[in-house]
């Protein structure tokens, strides 16, 4: 019989939600019952399905125990790994049906993606080269320098139809290729993992759970992108925000110099080649790969002109290829099963599978990988369990804080490059926000719009004025104190970004203002003209008040209310004083009587539901 094992998820996540203590719980129960050497326990990366962590599953039976505590780590031992059963109570249910499901692959969530890059997360022990090496690990990069042809992995990357995932979506195998073919006295490989879009956590994710996925496909580019006797160097920029990423690449690199696939002469091939890590300071225009490099040596992250390619005058003036996490992660699979294989996936442009992170108004977040051309609506209805109950899908951000607001209409688009751009988003590294009723776009915006404004470098004046212009107008579109001419300005100011900007910060940055203004346009006229947020979400346009009907004078916003707005006798109906009220929604939140409602306008109120 298979050895039993538990596997316990040790991504950021996870780790936020109790692993720790539910590992110290394992390892006791263990010893408890003298099992302490017939069980294994692995810590792995990211599992995906974070709502529901921390996350443990038991081997080889694939059982799936969700959000754990550890009082429950007893029965759960006795049950399942001790036994072969499973303990119901503790079980993931369907989010439809309330069915109960004990195993990984029944589970939506699991059960309809496709995993390629994440295929061994949650799988394998990222502080350990031999689990990796257990599940194929290098041999793509074996067979690569037993094959010696560099010319001949660079086509194989091009036949793959491999676009890089960072956003831009540029062919991979012609950027080795190009690279490749500009002189230099040395030439570089970066692995960008600098991810600063809110929401997304992919590229932590690859390196928390499998860097030596990484390292492989970083060491198949360098090999193919050197030229002769030119000698080549990599590094992987990853921001300091991300300390397990960190800690596991550090001892995978390690791990992977004392077994001889990288330094000198990997593997008696006589290519050398070595990883260092740069930690950068958190500057989301550092994944701009001029302002990158700039940060690598030692500079201000700001981007150069639009004219310059790292691919010709990169690190330090050489070419430099530069793809993110997991661009390289896909790279020994496409080695490992060949380029049709790779290609077969996906669109016709569009090859091959994507991750991204499920996030917001959603029942199931977390990670998934998709091939590409799958629909939104499959990804946040199928996989993403849909919305919360009683609340209705309003939109989805895609692309980060430089992509756009794409509305129900759009649901069955496929989620390709050439799709998302004609539809005014973009791939971007691949976060995913699912916002619902409760949402006003015009705030959404905002808060994007924000985002970029505060992390513009300022280099030139159309992103760094333009976007806090840009910014000024919401602001007064939400207080309403715009009029249509401020909606007028708005555009013509997007244009003008967009054209003028250095970077693609600058020139993506009005996205998700212009596509709010494209698919939204009722919800931000009815903030301009009628002076109400339809969602009641925007302060200055909204109220508190306390329907007397419904008020029984339990007190609880009197004594919740942070600046005694509250006034009013016990069991008898309450007043909110509309000049003190502050508006910090404590009184709603409280009342078990759906007495407190929210006015905006001649809208009816708002009830008690999720925002």
């Amino acid at each position: 019989m298979p050895r039993k094992e538990i596997s316990l998820c040790a991504g950021t996540a996870c780790h936020a939600s109790g692993r720790e203590a539910l590992r110290k719980a394992i390892d006791e129960a263990l010893a408890a019952r003298g099992l302490a050497d017939e069980v294994t326990v692995i810590e792995t990366g990211c599992h995906g399905f974070c709502e529901q962590g921390p996350i443990l599953v038991v081997r080889p039976q694939g059982i799936f125990y969700p959000r754990l505590k550890p009082k429950d780590i007893d029965e759960v031992i006795e049950t399942s790994v001790v036994g072969d059963g499973v303990v119901e109570r503790l079980l993931y249910r369907h989010p439809q049906t309330g069915e109960p499901l004990a195993y990984e692959k029944d589970i939506p969530f699991y059960k309809l993606q496709t995993r390629i890059v994440l295929a061994l997360n949650g799988k394998i022990d990222p502080l350990s080269i031999d689990d990796y090496l257990a599940h194929g690990g290098y041999t793509a990069l074996a067979k690569v320098l037993e094959e010696g042809d560099p010319l001949g992995v660079i086509a194989e990357v091009e036949r793959s139809g491999l676009r890089g995932r960072g956003g831009a979506g540029f062919p991979t195998g012609r950027k080795w290729r190009t690279c490749r073919n500009n002189p230099g006295d040395k030439h570089y490989v970066i692995c960008n993992a600098d991810e600063g879009d809110p929401g997304a956590f992919m590229d932590r994710s690859v390196l928390e759970g499998n860097p030596h996925s990484v390292i492989e496909g970083m060491i198949i580019a360098a090999y193919a992108i050197g030229s002769g006797n030119t000698p080549v160097e990599g590094y992987v920029y990853v921001r300091h925000e991300y300390p397990f990423a960190v800690q596991r690449l550090r001892a995978a690199l390690k791990q992977a110099r004392e077994r001889g696939y990288l330094g000198e002469n990997i593997l008696g091939s006589g290519f050398d080649f070595d990883i260092r890590i740069n930690q950068g300071a958190g500057a989301f225009v550092c994944g701009e790969s001029t302002a990158l490099t700039a940060s690598i040596e030692g500079q201000r992250g700001m981007p150069r002109g639009k004219h310059i390619r790292t691919a010709a005058h990169g690190l330090w003036g050489q070419p430099t290829n530069l793809n993110n996490v997991e661009t390289y992660a896909n790279v020994p699979w496409i080695i490992n099963h060949g380029a049709e294989a790779f290609a077969a996936l996906g669109t016709a442009t569009s090859k091959g599978t994507k991750i991204f992170s499920l996030t917001g108004k959603v029942m199931n977040g977390g990670l998934i990988e998709v091939p590409m051309g799958t629909t939104l609506r499959q990804v946040i209805f199928e996989i993403g369990g849909g919305m919360w109950p009683g609340r209705q899908f309003k939109a989805v951000q895609l692309g980060g804080p430089s992509g756009g607001c794409l509305p129900e209409s759009l649901l069955d688009e496929p989620i390709d490059f050439e799709s998302l751009v004609a539809a005014g988003s973009m791939m971007g590294s691949g976060g995913m926000v699912v916002v619902d009723d409760t949402t006003c776009m015009v705030d959404f915006a905002k808060f994007f719009l924000r985002f970029t404004a505060e992390e513009s470098c300022g280099k030139c004046v159309p992103c760094r004025v333009g976007t806090t212009r840009m910014l000024e107008i919401l602001e007064r579109i939400s207080a309403g104190e715009a009029d249509l001419e401020d909606l007028d300005l708005l555009e013509r100011l997007a244009e003008d970004v967009v054209e003028g900007s250095l970077c693609a910060l600058g020139g993506s940055a009005p996205n998700p203002v212009t596509s709010t203004l494209r698919y939204f346009r009722d919800e931000v006229l009815a903030h301009v003209v009628d002076k109400v947020c339809p969602a009641r979400v925007c302060r200055p346009l909204i109220r508190y008040v306390i329907n007397a009907e419904a008020c029984t004078g339990c007190q609880a916003c009197f004594t919740a209310c942070p600046v005694g707005a509250v006034a009013g006798e016990r069991k008898a109906p309450h007043k909110i004083d509309l000049k003190t009220c502050i508006k910090c929604d404590t009184c709603r939140q409280v009342c078990r009587f759906d007495a407190v409602r929210v006015e905006t306008g001649a809208l009816a109120p708002l009830g008690r539901g999720k925002r």
